[in-house]
């Protein structure tokens, strides 16, 4: 067993290899403060066939004992991954994919187990370490040292690993990861930060991740390892390099650089099916061999209309739908497209369109939050859905999967700051984004969608939040950033940043870098260019609704709230809770009590039965003086009066001589009579009349 400790950002770190997990191709126990996680990673000795990927999948495996827990509900044991458990697994498949060999087709699996959770020390962080040494250590073909580090903006000062206390009070939580030579990954949300403070804040991260690196190549120093070679072609390489001679770079140019996805998508691959028709006859492959050159030919293929479309870019500055490298794309907005939801939006940008609808419910709507570190329950709630029709495909419907909790979580971190606080608007609100198209970018057209139907609502937010995608092409000594990317320049190339915020500063960023190097100009020339883009997109979104409407839709519930006393909160909740479910059924609402700060929260579909319970309640606490008015319901009726009781325990004669007009048998038990005090005994007993 070895074991290497370093004192890193005033904490311990700690790695471990050869007491456990031994039976895996290579496993670290990694500690920092009281975290402690396990990363083991296997490969497997058969080749995945017909694929043009790395077959990679990474598993964060929450365990509820870490944090002296057991699990909720009524199985009792860890299920399926949590959706925190699968946006940590993202955390550290996307730093660590792009360091394996780009033509491995083992099937790799790295299972990151967290094993003891300090919330000071976060987890998916230390797996990001401790995965690429497992890598690293093993036979599996991996080519680079990674690290992660969590940066956040406290009282004027960027502290890596905050503490959770100083997170509350931080104007920046974000995520790095990245090796000694380049950041390569980012993930995170902020308070309206500038441009600058988000700069500094990279800056920050990549001196500390260099820190880590360091240290993990003092660990590494120690093994030799042989790593597995990868499997020999089993075509003729020369003849797959031999194809490059059969397509017309002319004739490429012109299918590639279309201006509609489906028509270039379509151009490019008849070209395609038309040559290498031709190479397989000239070459004499048969029907037998032609499987096996499928995948390699179209790989060929499509490097070649890489490279075309990235050297016309940064030569000539035009893109593939024609535009230059700062302008976006089309924007139309709308806002109360349907009719029965409580707020609705269309937004579209070229050939990616997100329909956005925002629901309001009550407190007893509130999502339950039940993780390893964090309970309580949420009011802000974004879902992002990504049905296969939005890119004319055809697959099969099952729940959200890793890209869609993903992209919806970076969304809602983005639109999170603009929510208002439960005191200003006391309402859960759910925002899901509906994908109807997608061409480049629908995360951050769901933040534009979202900030539309928010406005649409009447939630009162204060300003609009609005995203967009940037790209980077680097070739040689030029670089190139692009403003608001097509699909096809995120997956060809070199960086996939995403920023979005208000017109006061950032609220959330994203970056995937495929390139090292990139430096601190560069990454400062996208952040102002982001920025221009974002106020152009603000710009739209401003002109299609200025402010939060003034009134909710008819079909939203109705909300009210007031405070009682703290110490009288059983009186409103009754033996066995009696008298909180009988105002309930009364008055066909749903009542919340916060019996820490006596808030009490009536909610509903009929705003008067709401003010009717409200009241009701109200009288409850309120001492009975002459001339005081209630709306109160008849418990009796008797040939001299009725008997009307004003509030739970509160009853009042309303004698014959009081009612106007009308007998005493023309009252039911139930009805409701608005009556005003006219007299009370020594004994407390209350007399009231019939008001008209």
């Amino acid at each position: 067993m070895k074991e290497w400790r370093k004192t890193l950002f005033g904490r311990e770190m700690m790695f471990q290899h050869g007491k456990v997990a031994k039976q895996s191709a290579g496993s670290i126990w990694a500690r920092f403060g009281d975290s402690i996680v396990l990363a083991t990673v296997n490969v497997s000795d058969n080749t995945v066939e017909g694929i043009d990927f790395v077959p990679l999948t990474v598993e964060f495996m929450e365990k509820f004992y870490a944090a002296g827990k057991i699990p909720g509900g009524f199985v009792k044991r860890e299920n399926k991954p949590s959706e925190s458990g699968i946006l940590s697994s993202r955390l550290i498949d996307r730093p660590i994919r792009p360091l394996f060999p780009k033509d491995l087709r083992n099937e790799v699996q790295v299972i990151v187990t967290v094993l003891s959770v300090d919330p000071d020390c976060p987890t998916d962080v230390l797996g990001i370490a401790a995965a690429s040494l497992a890598l690293n250590i093993s036979k599996i073909p991996f080519d680079g040292i990674a690290a992660g580090v969590q940066v956040g903006y406290v009282d004027g000062e960027f502290v890596v690993f905050p503490t959770t206390e100083q997170l509350e009070r931080s104007k920046i939580d974000i995520v790095v990861a990245g090796t000694k030579d380049a950041i390569t990954m980012v993930e995170g949300e902020a308070k309206e930060v500038t441009e600058e403070e988000m700069l500094k804040a990279l800056m920050t991260a990549h001196a500390a991740i260099k820190e880590i690196v360091a240290f993990e190549e003092e660990i590494l120093a120690e093994f030799s390892v042989e790593k597995m070679p990868l499997p020999a072609p089993k075509y003729d390489v020369e003849l797959v390099e031999k194809f490059a001679q059969y397509v017309d770079l002319n004739e490429l140019e012109k299918r590639v650089f279309i201006r509609g996805k489906q028509e270039r998508s379509e151009m490019a691959d008849d070209y395609y099916e038309s040559i290498v028709e031709k190479f397989f006859e000239e070459n004499g492959i048969t029907e037998e061999q032609r499987e096996e050159y499928e995948i390699p030919l179209k790989e060929k293929y499509d490097d070649l209309s890489k490279s075309l479309m990235r050297k016309i870019i940064v030569e000539r500055g035009m893109r593939a739908d024609g535009r230059g490298p700062k302008d976006i794309r089309p924007i139309t907005c709308e806002v109360g497209l349907l009719p029965r939801a409580h707020g609705s939006s269309l937004f579209t940008r070229g050939e990616t369109q997100s329909l956005g609808i925002v629901t309001l419910g009550s407190q007893s709507e509130e999502q339950i939050i039940d993780t390893l570190i964090e309970e309580g329950t949420k009011r802000f709630i974004l879902h992002y859905n990504f049905p296969p029709f939005s890119t004319g495909e055809v697959k099969p419907l099952r729940g959200p999967g890793r890209r869609e909790i993903g992209h919806g979580h970076l969304a809602e971190r983005a639109v999170k700051a603009i929510i208002p606080s439960e005191d200003e608007f006391p309402y859960v609100i759910r925002v899901v984004s509906e994908i109807l198209e997608s061409n480049g970018s629908s995360s951050m057209a769901t933040v534009c969608s979202a900030s539309l139907a928010l406005m649409d609502a009447g939630v009162p937010v204060k300003k609009h939040v609005a995203g967009v995608a940037m790209g980077l092409i680097v070739e040689g000594d030029k670089g190139v950033v692009l403003t608001d990317i097509l699909g096809l320049e995120d997956h060809w190339g070199d960086m996939d940043f995403k920023v979005a915020g208000t017109k006061d500063g950032i609220t959330a960023f994203q970056m995937d870098c495929k390139v090292s190097g990139v430096s601190e100009e560069l990454l400062r020339t996208a952040l102002i260019q982001a920025r221009e883009a974002r106020a152009f997109i603000l710009g739209k979104l401003y002109e299609t609704i200025s402010e939060p409407r003034k009134t909710l839709s008819p079909y939203a519930p109705r909300i009210s709230w007031f405070y009682i006393d703290p110490a009288k909160s059983g009186e409103l909740i009754g033996p066995g809770g009696r008298n909180i479910k009988g105002i309930t059924k009364m008055f066909n609402v749903d009542i919340s009590l916060n019996d820490e700060n006596g808030k009490v929260t009536v909610s509903g579909v009929d705003a008067e039965k709401v003010e009717e319970a409200v009241e009701y309640i109200k009288n409850m606490f309120k001492d009975v003086s002459i001339g005081d008015v209630y709306n109160g319901k008849v418990t009796r009726v008797e040939n001299y009066g009725i008997f009307v009781e004003i509030a739970p325990g509160k009853s009042a004669l309303v004698h014959s001589s009081k009612l106007g007009n009308v007998k005493p048998n023309s009252f039911k038990i139930g009805d409701r009579v608005k009556v005003e005090v006219t007299n009370i005994d020594e004994a407390g007993r209350l007399q009231c009349r019939r008001v008209e």
